[in-house]
């Protein structure tokens, strides 16, 4: 199954329609995490130890689609925590889709076969299944053997049934690009939408401050990694893949990304949140974004996540009509 079309008219017409009324900033995406507590603790996820005091609350479902509703966004991406273990997913999703919202559900996969009959598939729902390399990688970095046969297992018996499936992997220091062109490889022939990819963000929760790539070395890792010849299906628009290699640049835009938790709305983004608030307007304030960004916050200064940056990309190919093109040639050209 291919990215459907309407998703992208859907993306258009909201960035369209933003831009009419001339708002200066809106969110492309919702980060929804109706949960914290996951069945894992990765070494480089700050998620289960930046909530651990509210680890036991749950987002009901009529929480989770105000939250989507107060920001717009056509796109919700569904995380945590792992929200496979939330009693109502199911209902959170239907609500959403009925909603008119495309859907991707970011899970480590490991509840995946168990949890399908909770879903239809949809051009609507997209399974994210997160792999940061094959098995003896992920295994180490999930420090979990096993968890990298239940996901693979967990995909393909989704697409077997039908559903959108995409992978996520994060890169961190050390992460090898032969290693990680083996997974690409295997996912390719398992019939994956699509390959997403990220480099890991410093959480100030995270003891191993080791594990995270400095700007440079990102940069070096990712023009490895990100081998046009190789011929990955890599979902991610071709200007952030290009920054990712290091030959572009853009501002953050962190708030094309706007994260919903059980404590409210993260400020400023999805990666630092210095607090939480209850509107979803509080994250698009001028004196916000006069704070926050490379050269304004330290935290910010490696950050190239595609939650800050992937918005700006798109952002700027909206001023080029030759960019948009090539855009377009990365999402169907496939």
């Amino acid at each position: 199954m291919s990215r459907p079309f309407a998703l992208d008219l859907a993306m258009a017409r909201h960035i369209a329609g933003n831009k009419l009324r001339r708002q200066k900033r809106f969110p492309f995406v919702t980060m929804l995490e109706p949960l914290e507590v996951c069945n894992l603790a990765c070494a480089g996820c700050g998620r289960v130890r930046e909530y651990r005091d509210v680890i036991d609350r749950r987002l009901s479902v009529d929480e989770c689609l105000a939250a989507v509703q107060a920001s717009g966004a056509p796109i919700v991406s569904v995380s945590g925590g792992e929200p496979l273990l939330h009693a109502e997913i199911g209902n959170i999703v239907r609500a959403l889709r009925d909603d008119g919202r495309f859907l991707y559900l970011c899970t480590n996969g490991l509840l995946l076969e168990e949890k399908l009959d909770l879903f239809s598939p949809s051009r609507q729902l997209c399974f994210v299944v997160h792999l940061d390399g094959t098995e003896a990688t992920h295994d180490h970095v999930t420090e979990r053997p096993g968890t990298y046969r239940a996901a693979v297992a967990g995909i393909r018996e989704a697409l077997r049934r039908g559903h959108r499936v995409c992978t996520n992997t994060t890169l961190f220091h050390g992460s090898d690009a032969v290693d990680l062109h083996a997974l690409f490889g295997t996912l390719q022939d398992l019939g994956v939408e699509g390959l997403m990819v990220s480099p890991g963000f410093a959480y100030g929760d995270v003891a191993n401050r080791d594990l995270f790539l400095e700007r440079a070395e990102s940069i070096d890792v990712f023009r490895r990694v990100l081998d046009p010849m190789k011929g990955f299906p890599f979902y991610n628009n071709p200007f952030y893949l290009d920054y990712l290699r290091g030959d572009r640049d853009y501002p953050c835009a962190a708030w094309t990304t706007v994260t919903y938790t059980v404590l409210g709305w993260r400020l400023p983004c999805y990666a630092i949140a210095d607090r939480h608030v209850a509107s979803v307007e509080e994250l698009f304030a001028d004196e916000v974004w006069s704070t926050y960004g490379p050269g304004a916050d330290a935290r910010c200064g490696n950050c190239m996540m595609h939650s800050s940056f992937e918005g700006a990309s798109i952002l700027d190919a909206l001023r080029k009509p030759a960019a948009l093109l090539r855009v377009a040639r990365g999402v169907w050209g496939r």
